[in-house]
Parts: C-alpha cells; structure tokens; sequence
C-alpha cells in the first residue's frame, strides 16, 4: 500500500482539513438524497459467472489456459501462432501442429489479445482475437449501475445457441441490467391471440438464467390496433410508420399481459423506444405522455412491483421535450426516468439538465449510451483500425464514469453484440460477428469488476488541467469496499483527435492507494502513473479517503410527489400533421393549427380503472385571445370505457409569424380518481402548409 505525501497538484493540509468535514457531511446528505436514486428495484439470485466449457467468443478467466480455435479459411498452411497484446508486442507464440484445429497459448494475463497465425514465411495469413477477464470476487452487486443494451432478441444468430453465449459474456463482464427488444406486433398478430413460445421468451429465461436482470423494450404497432387512427383519414398506417395505435386501451390491455407474462424474469419495461424520433413514429410529447400514462397502468396492473421506465427519446432531453413531461404531470408514471445519449462525455453534465428536472428526483437510467465510429473501410467485417479500436476502449471507462457523475444510477452502453449503422459503416459493437472480443468489451469488464455497486461521490478537478477527468466512486472492487478514483484526461475532439492527451498529476497527501488498474483491469501495482493519458486508470482507495478532496458534485433535484390517475386524456386532432423541428440532433414534432380557421380537437378520456368514475374535463390554461369551445365537459366513464370529447380551437390573427409555440391545458376533476392532466403544444400557422417537415 502506498501513501501519498505531496505532490505539483496536491492540496495544502489546510485546505484539505477543511475540505475533510464539509465532505464527509455533503456525503451523509448526499447519501440520504440519493437513496431511492441507487436502491436496487428487484434482488435477483445470482453466483460468481462462468465461462461456458467452449469458451465462447474466446474469452478466458485469469487462471486458464487458454485456447483459440485456428480458422478454417487460411489461404494457405499455417506453421506458427503468436499473441500480441493491446500495444501489439508480442507476449508468446508457438508452432501450429499439423491437423490442428486448435492452439494452445498457456496462460496469459488479463487483458485484450490479439492471436495471429504465421505462414512459412512468417507473415500472418489470418488471426483472432481473445480475451482474458479477472474472476468475480463475489456475485454483481444487486445495486451495481453497471449495464449493457444487449438487443439479444433480435441478434442475428450462425447457431440457436449464440444469443445465450452473449448473454454469458455479458454476466462475465460484471453487467447488472440487460436490455433487450420485443416487437408487439410479433407477439400479439391479432387482438385475442398471443404467439406461445417465442425468442422473447427463451430469452428472458436465458438472460434471467445467467443472473442478469431484464429491461425490455416493445414497439411496433401490430394491423389489428391501426383502425381507430386509420378511421381519421390517415395516409399511412401505425405499422408502415411505428406509430402509437389511436386507442390506448390496446396498449393497456398489452402492457397488463406482458408484465404477467414476464414476470420473474423481465423485471423492467419501457414502453416504446425514441417515439420522437421520426422512424419510431414521430410523436409529439403529449402523445408520448398519454401513451406513457396508459403502460405504466398497464404494466402495474398486470404485476404492481415491476419497474416501469420513461419511454426514453432519441437526441437529448431538449427543453421543449423535458417541459413537456413536466406539464402533462407525467413523473408519477415512471419509476426510473430513461434517457438516450450519443454525445461526447464532456457534454453530459450539461446536456443532460433538462433530463434531470424532468426526472423529479426518480432514478434516471441511460439505456443507449456510445459515440458512433467509423469501422475500418479494408475490413471485412467492419472492425475498427486497431488504434481506433484502443479509443473506443479507453471511451466505454470515461462513458461509464461520466454518465454515473452526471446523474445516472443505472448505464447501458450500446450495444454488447457486432452492430452497424449508416451504410454499414459506424460501427457500435463491443464483440466481432464471430463474438471474439474487441478491446472495448475488455474495458467493459474492468468497468464491471472495479466499479462493481458504485455510486458517483464527485468530481475533483485538477488545477491547471481542465481536460483532465477525476471521479470519484464509493464501490466494491473484488468484493472489497473501496473509494475508487477513475481519472482520464482527454481533449475536446473527434475520434482521429482522441486518444493523444497527457497532463501531470499526483494524488493528493494523505491518498492511502490499495491498488491500480488500467483501462483493461490490468494491474499497475500500488503505484499512480505520474500522468493520466486519454486511458483512464482506476486508483482504489481505503473507503472514506475520497472524502479528502474537494469533490463537486451535480445537483439532482428533490422528489416531487405525484399520484396517479386512471383517467387519461388524449388529444387527437384530425386531419393534421406535426411539424418537425431539430434542436441538435433531437426531433422535436409540434401540432399545428392555423391562423383564420377552426381546428378539430378530440379530447379521448379513458378510465383504466375497476370502478366507474365521474368528474369533470376543463380547459385550464390557453393562451390569451384563443378560443376553444366547449372548454369543459360533465363525463361518467366505466371501467375501460373511452369517450370522445370534441371541440374546436380558434387562434387569433395577431399571433406573431415567428410563434415557437404555446401551451393549453386540460384538467380533469375525478374526485378520489385524482386529477389528470393533458397538455399539448400548437405552432400557429400563417399559411396552409401542414406537412411534416
């Protein structure tokens, strides 16, 4: 163990003594703030994971020998093997024996190989890759923020047996949470039939088997649920667009099922995925809030202890979005508030601000979470460059401990398996097609073996270095609380820019270091590196040390108490199209209405509940000079009954041509059936044009 004395970027006795009570007294406050944030939602029963007896994907323990399969299309004999690791220096090698279909290459350390097999000339003719990951001290922690989006549904598989390998890899990488995907449409074809036996349930039961806790995903508008939208003179349907059905009584009644249907085994649920976003439908937020409220009743119906999410939007949580949840008064409908981001770490903090107002002190978990890369135009099958390859690794660590700093308690990188977009040519895996590892999967790893149960305690920053990354954890590394310090630096840049940075540091007087380990979980002795590179190191502390610096932290509002309702209110207006606005790369789709004509409103109500409900539906808040008539109904509404409440809005000509947009508020008044809410957005038009753009 080593204990630091001084240091160029150490603090001063004084300013540390001071530092020490004002932290440890923030820590107790934070830690009864945060307690609902980080508590586990769901135990589940779990050992120490295993590899399968084939090692699939090539992914060893440290203890094992460790064995690669020799590929079977060489071009031509090979006579000699060699493993090079992450700095391609080569740590073993050996002779191919004849009629081989294997190679044995001893024991390694942990990290990243790469395994190439020599001709007689001695150049390589092929190679693979492996991986060796230290053994889990004990199993994942019930609370650990640690996840990955797996998509193992709908993974294209050479064998039925390689979406249950992923899901081993995944527990072997020390994952808490798995996402997976579902399509309605495929496990309810027609009203009254669900399909028995499908790979969504085999895979629940396979990922629940390897001590992984379950997030599903659905969306997919199956035919049967589109008459009631198609009634309204649509041009497209639900299905051919990903759009909500009309009634959602359909989306109550499949939320209830599935919920049932899964219980035990997916433990949480998101209704619909990016439903702003134009290929997933589109939607405006008071759509998604209306659509939100109805699953989230139904998923409590079927099983009451269930986590329901957010519906997470693609882009960020803009402020025109995040306000919208916050109007429709949506937060009693979400357990967890889900997010999605593809941005740089450097921006969490700051991008993820309207996500956390509109969290209202609920846990907010990251289901999506990368930066797209380029794979390597002369592979073949879309690989990165290997010095591309060691940035994505270095990225999954500083994503991981940004996003948990930024207010995540729960982070899933996307995505685990081999995944392209964009013509096939950004690449988002964390293993190749044949499930051997790339180096980001190693980092994955050493994210869930040394941040294993950690929650974010803050940020130190390094005078002088303002690209420099100091986090610091409170986590269960190898089984052992611990104060961990993930520390980086990394400039503002795109990829062919990163992976370069370097800047001076030492830990400051005092630092009782246990242990040091590399982006790959590699150990580094007890001993700080007198730099930090754009590869993040995990310092381990004694607990309580992390206290000794003056850590900044995010602020992370209070709960907001919220009951919910059965009813719920739904807009629809016929005959119209959203406009579709961008802020960054965020779609944001907003109602229309024109200047000099009445617009159609139908105001659909819904009682969810088991009892009959009466009450009243006002208008509440429009904005000064327009007119919508009736403004307020009487309603009797039975159990799953839906009434359709019509009326007619009218915008004044003196709305301004650059109008961004204005509120209008319904209330309903249902007595011991609470009182909800719709709100909606409408961009006034000058001219006819009600086309999405």
């Amino acid at each position: 163990m080593t204990r630091y004395r001084a240091g160029a970027l150490a603090l001063t006795g004084l300013l540390l003594a001071t530092a020490v009570q004002g932290a440890a007294e923030e820590r107790d406050v934070r830690s009864w703030a945060d307690r609902n944030r980080w508590r586990a939602l769901q135990s589940v029963v779990r050992k120490v994971p295993v590899p399968a007896r084939d090692h699939p994907g090539n992914v060893f323990l440290q203890g094992e020998t460790v064995v690669a399969p020799i590929p079977g299309d060489l071009s031509r004999p090979a006579v000699r093997w060699r493993v090079l690791d992450d700095r391609l220096g080569v740590v073993a090698d050996g002779p191919v024996e004849s009629g081989a279909g294997r190679v044995a290459l001893g024991m390694l350390d942990i990290g990243w190989y790469r395994v190439e097999f020599l001709g007689a000339d001695g150049e390589p003719i092929s190679w693979t890759c492996a991986a060796v990951l230290a053994r889990l001290a004990e199993p994942v922690p019930q609370d650990s923020p640690i996840g990955i989006d797996g998509a193992l549904s709908w993974y294209p598989t050479d064998t039925p047996e390689m979406r249950e390998h992923l899901a081993r890899l995944a527990a072997l990488a020390g994952v808490n949470w798995i996402r997976d995907r579902l399509r309605w449409r495929e496990i309810q074809p027609e009203q009254d039939t669900f399909a028995k036996d499908t790979v969504y349930d085999a895979m629940a039961v396979a990922q629940s088997d390897c001590g992984l806790k379950v997030l599903q995903v659905f969306h997919g508008t199956p035919q049967w649920a589109t008459a009631p939208w198609a009634v309204r003179g649509a041009a497209e349907s639900p299905e051919a667009t990903g759009r909500f059905p009309g009634d959602l009584r359909h989306v109550y009644t499949f939320c209830k099922a599935m919920s049932a249907r899964f219980k035990g085994r997916v433990l949480a649920w998101e209704p619909w995925n990016e439903a702003n976003a134009h290929n997933f439908g589109g939607h405006t937020i008071d759509e998604m809030c209306a659509f939100q409220k109805a699953a989230y009743l139904g998923f409590k119906a079927g099983v009451p202890d269930v986590t329901v999410g957010w519906n997470p939007m693609g882009g960020i949580n803009t402020p025109v979005l995040a306000n919208g949840v916050l109007e429709n008064e949506t937060w009693p409908y979400y357990d967890t508030y889900n997010i999605h981001s593809y941005d740089w770490p450097h921006d969490y903090e700051k991008l993820w601000i309207p996500s956390r107002e509109a969290a209202c002190g609920r846990p907010i978990w990251v289901t999506e979470c990368d930066r797209g890369m380029k794979a390597d135009p002369a592979s073949p099958c879309g690989d990165y460059t290997h010095e591309d390859a060691l940035r994505k690794a270095g990225f999954v660590v500083q994503s991981y401990a940004t996003s948990l700093f930024a207010g995540a308690t729960r982070h899933f990188h996307f995505i685990l398996g081999h995944y392209m977009e964009g013509e096939a040519t950004v690449q988002f895996g964390l293993l190749r097609p044949d499930l051997t590892p790339r180096p980001s999967y190693v980092a994955l790893a050493a994210v869930g073996r040394l941040l294993a149960g950690a929650r974010c305690l803050g940020r130190w920053r390094l005078e002088g270095a303002p690209d420099a990354h100091v986090y610091a954890f409170h986590a269960r590394p190898d089984g052992i609380a611990r104060d961990v310090l993930v520390a980086w630096t990394e400039q503002r840049a795109d990829w062919p820019e990163r992976g370069t940075a370097r800047v001076a540091w030492e830990p400051p007087l005092g630092l009782e270091v246990a242990h040091v380990y590399d982006y790959l979980g590699r150990s580094l002795g007890d001993t700080v590196p007198p730099e930090l590179t754009s590869q993040p190191v995990f310092v381990l502390t004694a607990p309580g040390d992390a206290d000794r610096l003056p850590l900044d932290t995010v602020p992370l509002p209070p709960w907001r108490e919220g009951a919910v309702s059965p009813v719920v209110l739904q807009l629809d207006m016929p005959g119209r199209r959203a406009v579709m606005r961008k802020e960054a790369w965020t779609q944001e789709h907003e109602r229309t209405a024109e200047l000099r004509a009445d617009t159609a409103l139908v105001i659909a109500a819904y009682n969810f509940g088991d009892t009959p409900v009466h009450g009243t539906v006002v208008l509440e808040q429009a904005p000064e000079g327009w007119r919508i008539e009736p403004d307020r109904w009487d309603l009797d509404l039975e159990p799953m009954a839906r009434l359709d409440l019509p009326a007619k809005l009218s915008v004044p000509e003196t709305v301004s041509e650059t109008d961004t947009g204005h509120w209008v508020t319904f209330r309903g008044e249902f007595g011991a059936a609470n009182r909800p809410v719709l709100a909606f957005r409408v961009l006034a038009l000058h001219s006819t044009d009600d086309t999405e753009s």
